[in-house]
């Protein structure tokens, strides 16, 4: 057989080994954890001080691998949009490659390659085969692209046309209109407040310049995280975790974040938008990872309104009134305290009085907090379903992301159905009294007055 036959022959079993695998995730989502099996956490620090978290998966030949950057919007330093634009161009031509070049190498042996910028990480995503011939394929273009980005002019261009596509039709969407607000509201003056897509204006006034800055401070070893989940033992991780890192440099890990200032007074913003409903969010700094009211918050928000149906908020607003179809509660803890948010949907017409209700559920739960029956029933929803939030390659990956970058303890998912079962009434109470504040709320509402 001739050698370029035999390429495509194994491009063709590559191929056809991924459509196999893309049959069996309809289903499974990624490989269930056998026999419910506490996942075995590894953590090391890789030769360029990167934190390297890994878990052994052998159920299927592939690995998924996640490297998570101190690398977003709020590292924006005054110019919005930068770390995400920064973010979406690292694949747009890199080493010898163009951008089409990148992608055919990843899509020639079935690997998966994404890209995500949020406030407070920067985030790329490698799913690959871990037959030795295309998982070093899909390494050496993964080195590439995080060593060696090119930030050519054009494709800066290119990319430009694409966001402020996008940032014009968030203009014509009331709900990020006043998700935008909000934050910019409760964090005035902190690098949470900006989006994190940046402004129609910074976006403009981006240049290959920043995006260079940008990329050599915060994409850094010492900066990185890198999750591992896969069939390969630990000594192909080491050896793994340094081609990944070969190149980059050290640097150091990016300074620390301020804590925002709480809200000294309530807040009340109408933003007049031609739709038939009114979009209501409400909302206060809440909680950072790690917190130590973290779990007594999540438990207690799971009944006021996290759980959806037969959470309180849905069942004033929705089953009792019919005020709205969709309501909620929630928590976004994050490097330094993020948002409580409660919110809803509602007709223009029904928008003062379904604030009224979704404020007095709030007090009323404060003041009394839950039941006994409604304590169980939480306790039941959020245990006996935690094994589902575990249960795939896709699912453990985010969470190694999510414990190394917050240095939450290994332990953190084997321990965290008993943690939830140790939540008390009392807890709940003192919690939200001590951190929820009804009096000092931004409440933010888009839509159309009466």
């Amino acid at each position: 057989m001739m050698k370029r036959d035999k390429a495509i022959l194994a491009v063709i079993i590559a191929a056809t080994i991924v459509v196999v695998i893309s049959v069996f995730n309809v289903n499974k989502e990624y490989i269930r954890i056998e026999n419910a099996k506490p996942l075995a956490i590894q953590s090391w620090k890789s030769d360029g001080g990167a934190k390297v978290m890994y878990v052994h998966a052998p159920q299927l030949p592939m690995v998924d691998i996640r490297l998570v950057f101190d690398a977003g919007s709020a590292r924006d330093n005054g110019k919005p949009g930068v770390a995400m634009v920064t973010n979406s161009m690292l694949d747009l031509g890199a080493g010898q490659w163009t951008t089409d070049e990148i992608a055919e190498r990843f899509d020639s042996v079935g690997t998966q390659f994404g890209n995500d910028s949020m406030r407070d990480m920067a985030i790329l995503s490698l799913r690959s085969l871990t037959e030795k011939v295309l998982l070093d394929k899909s390494i050496e273009t993964l080195n590439a692209i995080l060593t060696q980005p090119k930030f050519e002019n054009d494709e800066l261009e290119r990319t430009r046309k694409q966001v402020l596509i996008s940032l014009r039709n968030q203009q014509q969407s009331p709900g990020t209109i006043a998700g935008k607000t909000l934050y910019k509201t409760l964090y005035k003056g902190h690098p949470y407040a900006t989006p994190i897509m940046g402004t129609t204006e910074s976006i403009r006034q981006i240049t290959r310049d920043d995006l260079l800055s940008f990329y050599k401070k915060y994409y850094v070893s010492k900066n990185a995280v890198i999750a591992i989940v896969g069939d390969i033992n630990r000594e192909q991780a080491e050896e793994l975790v340094e081609k990944i890192f070969k190149g980059l440099p050290k640097g150091k890990h990016a300074e620390s974040i301020s804590t925002p200032e709480p809200l000294k007074e309530a807040v009340n913003v109408h933003i007049e938008h031609p739709s038939t409903q009114t979009h209501i969010l409400i909302g206060q700094p809440g909680m950072k990872r790690g917190d130590k009211d973290y779990l007594a918050l999540y438990v207690g928000n799971h009944i006021l309104g996290g759980s959806g149906f037969g959470s309180r908020i849905v069942e004033e607003i929705r089953e009792k009134r019919g005020l709205a179809y969709s309501s909620y509660s929630y928590f976004t803890p994050m490097r330094v305290e993020g948002p409580f948010i409660m919110g809803l949907q509602t007709a223009n017409n029904n928008s003062d009085e379904a604030l009224k209700i979704i404020k007095q559920v709030l007090r009323e739960f404060i003041d009394k907090g839950p039941t006994e029956k409604e304590l169980l029933h939480a306790k039941k929803n959020i245990t006996g379903g935690f094994a589902l939030k575990v249960d795939s390659n896709k699912d453990i990956i985010g969470y190694l992301g999510m414990i190394g970058f917050y240095d939450l303890p290994l332990s953190y998912l084997r321990t965290f159905n008993d943690h939830v079962e140790a939540i008390t009434i009392e807890q709940i109470k003192d919690a939200f009294k001590r951190r929820v504040d009804p009096d000092k709320m931004a409440v933010i509402t888009v839509g159309a007055r009466q």
